[in-house]
């Protein structure tokens, strides 16, 4: 059973508009997040059992959607930084 909500915006409210805004206009970052929602979901359904799974290809998903998570953070920070210094 999912414990939270993991959705990129709830994971860092602080980047919401950011986060926005580069779904819009950038496609690097539209394909990246897409694939941590597709992650997201995959856990949850084996959370949820509705696709049976190994503790272990559990945790490896989740590993993987971390990692994702950590690269749009720093994503995220670097486009903020580079529009403050435009």
């Amino acid at each position: 059973m999912p414990i939270e909500d993991h959705n990129l915006v709830n994971e860092f409210p602080e980047f919401k508009d950011d986060i926005h805004q580069l779904k819009m206009d950038d496609a690097h970052f539209k394909k990246l997040y897409d694939e941590y929602n597709h992650l997201t979901k995959e856990v949850e359904k084996m959370e949820q059992e509705i696709i049976p799974s190994t503790t272990m290809e559990e945790e490896k998903l989740k590993k993987q959607r971390l990692q994702l998570k950590d690269t749009l953070r720093g994503y995220i920070k670097a486009s903020r930084l580079a529009a403050e210094k435009a």
